[in-house]
């Protein structure tokens, strides 16, 4: 049963990417109304996991929390629903067929959050990004349409490894103050950094190249998301391509600050993402402009950002 309509649920959902999707909400403008609808369904799951994981309480508090967050999701899969994002969310998953297991799995990440502090090498967070990022991608390619091939699956992957080191490099400081170091120990050590040390507030020009080797990483994982262009529909390529130059545009901004994180927190402006979101609107409303002229490729849009 119900505590809202259908409709209002997606209200909600809609309200909560509106305030709080940041980078991603400009790329849903790319999608038709259903599609869009559905994406917000999707977000807003995702980000209250996130904040329940990022709550001020005690972590046993959290982590009570996150798994009575798991049970609402599996009664909501019956159909008893106790949160309004659920009934959005499930009439999102039925009708583009997402896997349950994804939103589980999404628990898992943040539920690994609170087990640890500090990741050992650079494999060990992949797998972490796979937790927190590579499910959101691989729900949204349901969403926007695309053809099931492994390649398909794979490239999404690539693409929420890229967002979430994208992340990481950029939220070095804020996360050290809240005790929590994710870039990977081993590379630290090798630079003669401790982690602990990053929790003192120690950032310098040695940090600065740990985060470029981390960068640098997250550009090959770029690069392989790419790929999975060719497989989406054409909403999907316009979302798609929305998203990968706003977040790809983020982290050339980091690159061109020389990895310095620390002075002040790197942002794409708001003009530059509306921008981004506009050109890849384009084609929805004057549809012979796709047919008339070469559809300009990722690599071209992310050149620009």
């Amino acid at each position: 049963m119900s505590i809202v309509s259908l409709k209002e649920s997606y209200r909600v959902c809609s309200t909560t990417a509106r305030r709080s999707a940041g980078n991603f909400y400009y790329s849903f403008w790319a999608l038709p109304a259903a599609k869009r609808r559905s994406m917000c369904a999707l977000y807003a799951f995702f980000r209250r996991t996130d904040d329940l994981g990022d709550d001020p309480g005690p972590v046993d508090e959290r982590r009570k929390a996150l798994m009575r967050w798991r049970g609402s999701l599996k009664d909501a899969a019956e159909g008893k629903f106790d949160d309004p994002v659920f009934p959005a969310l499930m009439d999102t998953i039925r009708r583009y067929e997402i896997p349950l297991e994804y939103f589980e799995t999404a628990i898992d990440g943040v539920e690994t959050d609170l087990a640890r502090t500090e990741f050992e090498t650079l494999a060990e967070l992949e797998r972490y990004c796979y937790q927190v990022a590579s499910v959101v991608g691989l729900a949204c390619i349901h969403v926007w349409g695309f053809h099931r091939e492994p390649s398909a699956y794979e490239a999404a992957h690539h693409c929420g490894v890229a967002f979430q080191l994208t992340n990481i490099v950029r939220d070095v400081k804020e996360d050290a103050e809240r005790g929590r170091v994710y870039l990977p120990r081993r590379l630290l050590l090798q630079h003669g950094i401790s982690p602990s040390s990053l929790i003192d507030g120690h950032f310098d020009a040695i940090v600065c190249d740990v985060i470029r080797r981390v960068a640098y990483h997250a550009e090959e994982h770029y690069a392989s998301a790419r790929r999975l262009t060719p497989y989406l529909s054409s909403d999907g390529r316009r979302a798609y391509g929305a998203m990968l130059a706003i977040y790809h545009g983020l982290l050339k901004r980091i690159h061109a600050a020389n990895y310095d994180v620390f002075t002040t927190r790197i942002r794409l402006p708001a003009w530059r993402k509306t921008a981004i979101a506009l050109q890849h609107m384009w084609p929805r409303f004057v549809p012979q402009f796709g047919s008339r002229a070469p559809r300009r490729t990722i690599d071209s849009l992310s050149d620009h950002s």
